[in-house]
């Protein structure tokens, strides 16, 4: 068990290579008691602004710097991250209410994506074009100027690292704001890493506020016309938001968003191991993750035998207190959380749910729960869940399985189960996603691949050099060599 301590001591927002304090601080709470882990500076839309400024008088000589130099400074930060990551664990027990092996896995992810952002620094960053006149005509990817990056509370070492890695490989500049759950796992440390690893000041930005002040600082992120894109990971509503206030401004924008991902076993699947699968996609860190499995989907034949499994396995999961290493299953990140989950128990059980397992909400902690008899009539069958509470739906024929995926405005993730690969691949060709993987769970990720989702789960890829994609512009520039005529008259 960790000792009880007092508060942490943070050192105010990073502004320009400068720690400063703000005006008023906010309450940043271990979500495992209620205890204050913190007092974070709760900064203002005028800090917002600071920042930008900040990050827009860097950019030319971040931009300018060679690309050698820039992927030695982003690698750096993944060596400062890896000597850092007992810090970043011991925070994920307790200001992110994360089970020690979830910290674990992020610690160790994190520096991967920074090594492959300063990887991407030696890809190619544009083409040579045919030209009818004997032009050197090139397409070249550039830097696009000030980021702005808006990260989540749930996995805030990878989803923070994955916003902003890349575009700052690229030669970008950052804002970011991290959520008001987890201010420092998703950004003040963000801040320590990048000083000691001598990012140069006003490149690298960190801003944090309350829940109160997000809107004003949000609005700031997205509208200075210093700003140039966004890159949001959260939920679909303020997703929507921001990408319309982007869209106003004609402003890129990266945005991925919430999911309600299936896991399809299909009769022939390995029962053993899809079981496994759907244990780990639906209670993993609560179930709190975009890629949660939201709707195990069972075919009839094997659906009591997968079911027993299923059950077994979920019910060796110990909850608790997080900072007890052995306690996988930790508390909902606040009561808003533990709310939205109970409401849409509490609707599926009124219209007929049954309960395979679990189903006790205590506080901020819910056992893992199974639900059978799910229709589609049930809040738990239309909106995301975020939560430990799966239901288990059987189908008669893949098209049965596809159609039950398809419905939903999400498209995020999903997995498919079968021997026959064949036959998984056409189902998951057909399934309305951003991403799929067969006999896998639909919580996947690594740094260089194209993450994200279509339909409400959100616009633009985040990854390797869809990120770079995502977060340059495309310039036409050529050199003429006297090989293209004028009109006479001219």
């Amino acid at each position: 068990m960790l000792d009880a301590k007092a508060p942490k001591a943070l050192r105010g927002m990073y502004i320009d290579g400068q720690w400063r304090k703000a005006a008023r601080s906010f309450a940043d709470l271990n979500p495992n008691d209620g205890s204050l882990w913190a007092e974070a500076p709760d900064g203002s839309r005028a800090d917002a602004t600071a920042a930008i400024e900040a990050a827009h008088r860097a950019f030319p000589d971040w931009a300018g710097l060679k690309y050698t130099e820039r992927a030695k400074l982003v690698h750096h930060i993944a060596e400062v991250f890896e000597r850092r990551a007992p810090d970043f664990i011991a925070a994920i027990q307790t200001e992110g209410g994360g089970w020690y092996g979830k910290g674990a896995f992020e610690a160790h992810y994190v520096p991967e994506v920074f090594r492959s952002a300063a990887a991407s620094c030696y890809q190619n960053s544009g083409e040579i074009l045919p030209s009818e006149y004997g032009k050197l005509s090139t397409a070249q990817r550039v830097p696009m100027g000030v980021i702005s990056v808006i990260s989540p509370w749930n996995f805030p070492g990878i989803l923070t690292a994955r916003g902003f890695a890349f575009a700052l490989a690229a030669g970008n500049t950052i804002v970011l704001k991290p959520s008001e759950d987890t201010p420092y796992l998703g950004g003040l440390f963000y801040a320590e890493v990048l000083e000691e690893a001598g990012i140069p000041a006003g490149v690298f930005n960190v801003i944090t506020c309350s829940r109160e002040a997000v809107s004003e600082m949000g609005d700031e992120m997205v509208e200075h016309p210093y700003v140039k894109g966004v890159s949001f990971t959260g939920s679909t509503p303020v997703g929507r938001s921001i990408a319309a206030k982007a869209g106003a401004h004609l402003k890129k924008c990266c945005v991925e968003l919430g999911g309600k991902d299936s896991l399809i076993v299909l009769d022939d699947a390995d029962l053993e191991r899809a079981s496994q699968a759907a244990n780990f996609g639906s209670f993993m860190h609560q179930g709190q993750i975009c890629m949660s499995v939201e709707k195990v989907l069972v075919q009839e034949g094997i659906y009591d035998e997968f079911l027993q499994k299923f059950v077994e396995r979920a019910a060796r999961l110990k909850v608790g207190n997080t900072s007890d290493k052995a306690n996988v299953i930790g508390p909902l990140i606040n009561d808003r959380q533990v709310a939205r989950v109970k409401a849409q128990l509490d609707d599926a059980l009124a219209k007929g749910a049954e309960i395979a397992l679990g189903g006790k909400i205590e506080g901020r902690f819910v056992d893992p729960t199974i639900l059978t008899g799910v229709t589609p009539d049930m809040l738990i069958y239309q909106d995301e869940t975020f939560g430990p509470v799966v239901p288990v739906i059987p189908f008669k024929t893949d098209e049965d399985a596809i159609a039950l995926n398809n419905d939903t405005e999400y498209g995020l993730s999903a997995g498919v189960f079968s021997r026959d690969e064949a036959r998984a691949l056409d189902i998951g060709r057909r399934l309305e996603t951003g991403m799929c993987h067969v006999n896998c769970s639909s919580v996947n990720d690594e740094p260089h691949v194209p993450f994200g989702g279509s339909k409400a789960s959100g616009l633009g890829r985040h990854g390797g050099r869809w990120s770079i994609e995502t977060f340059t512009e495309t310039r036409w520039i050529t050199v003429d060599r006297g090989g293209r005529p004028y009109p006479p008259v001219f």
